[in-house]
C-alpha cells in the first residue's frame, strides 16, 4: 500500500509542476505580447475609450457606459451595471493593445445585448462557483484529515463547478475577440495592416484562460489522486 501511495504522490506533484509551468508560460506570453503592442501606436491614433464608445454607438448600446478603472489589465465588462471598465493604459492609450482590449470588452457588451448563450450560462454559474470555491477545498481537506472520503469527494464535486465555469468561459472570450476584430475592421478603426497585430494581441489574452482551465484541471486531478491514495491505504 505504501508503494501505491508513493506513486500517487509523485503523480500528484507532477500535476502541480505541469500546472505551474503552463500558467507561467501563458503569463509570460501574455505580458510580453502586451508590452510589445503597448509600444505600437495605432495608425488612427484613437484611444481605447474612443474605440469602445464608437463600437457601442454603432451597435445601439448608448446605455452602456465606458469608465476608467485602476490597475493594469483590469479591464472587464460589468453586465449588471452595464459598464465597460478600462484600465488607465487602455482607456487613454492609443496603442494596438489599447484598441484590441477595449474592443474585446465591448464584444462582451454586444454578447449581453444579444443574449449570447454561453455568457448566460456563465452568469448562471457565478453564484454556484463562488460557493464551490469557498467550500470545495475545505470539504476535501476535512474529508482527508478525518477519513471521511465521501465528504472529500463532495468537495471535488464542488471544485468541478470551477472547472465547468472556466470551460464555459473559453467560448465567451473567443467569441468576444472575434466580435472585436470584426467591429474594428468593419468600422475602419484600425488600418488593414494592423489586423494581424490585433489578432496576436487577442490570442495572447485568450491563452491565459486556457492556462487557467488546464491548471484547475491538474489541481482537481491531484486532489482525486490524494483521495484515491488514502482509500487504498485504508
Amino acid at each position: 500500500m505504501i508503494y501505491y501511495s508513493y506513486g500517487y504522490d509523485m503523480i500528484g506533484y507532477g500535476f502541480i509542476v505541469i500546472g505551474f509551468l503552463i500558467t507561467l508560460a501563458a503569463d509570460i506570453y501574455m505580458q510580453s505580447t502586451y508590452r510589445k503592442y503597448k509600444r505600437k501606436e495605432n495608425t488612427k491614433k484613437i484611444t481605447g475609450a474612443e474605440v469602445a464608445r464608437e463600437i457601442l454607438s454603432k451597435n445601439n448600446l448608448e446605455n452602456v457606459y465606458v469608465v476608467e478603472t485602476r490597475g493594469s489589465l483590469t479591464d472587464h465588462y460589468d453586465p449588471r451595471q452595464k459598464v465597460v471598465r478600462l484600465s488607465t493604459d487602455i482607456y487613454n492609450g492609443t496603442s494596438i493593445a489599447s484598441v484590441s482590449v477595449a474592443a474585446h470588452e465591448v464584444g462582451h457588451a454586444i454578447q449581453d445585448k444579444e443574449g449570447y448563450t454561453f455568457m448566460r450560462i456563465r452568469s448562471f454559474l457565478v453564484p454556484l462557483v463562488n460557493f464551490g470555491s469557498r467550500f470545495g477545498y475545505i470539504a476535501v481537506v476535512l474529508g482527508l484529515i478525518f477519513g471521511v472520503l465521501n465528504l472529500a469527494w463532495a468537495g471535488v464535486g464542488l471544485l468541478l463547478l470551477i472547472l465547468l465555469f472556466q470551460l464555459v468561459t473559453l467560448p465567451v472570450e473567443i467569441d468576444a475577440s472575434k466580435r472585436a476584430k470584426k467591429e474594428l475592421s468593419r468600422l475602419r478603426l484600425i488600418g488593414v495592416k494592423e489586423n494581424d497585430s490585433v489578432a496576436k494581441m487577442l490570442r495572447a489574452a485568450a491563452m491565459t484562460y486556457v492556462a487557467s482551465l488546464v491548471t484547475t484541471l491538474t489541481e482537481v486531478l491531484r486532489l482525486v489522486l490524494m483521495i484515491v491514495a488514502q482509500d487504498q491505504d485504508s
